[in-house]
């Protein structure tokens, strides 16, 4: 079972994009990944967490590099 959390988002305007950090708990192991997600400030939150999410699910499933483990 995994438990996925979103922390510190902020919107970076030079790039029109959300970034966060999100950490995925997976097996007593906590991964932590970078994330951005593309789109307007006044996008919502809802879907700004959501797809926050999903890129770190996506790079999770990927074995990617760019993690740090806790």
């Amino acid at each position: 079972m995994q438990n996925l959390t979103v922390e510190n988002v902020r919107y970076n305007a030079a790039i029109g994009a959300f970034q966060a950090r999100v950490d995925i708990e997976r097996c007593g192991t906590t991964y932590r990944y970078p994330c951005e997600v593309k789109g307007p400030i006044t996008m919502g939150m809802n879907k700004v967490r959501r797809d926050l999410a999903r890129h770190a699910s996506k790079m999770s499933d990927s074995g990617s590099s760019l993690m740090s483990r806790l």
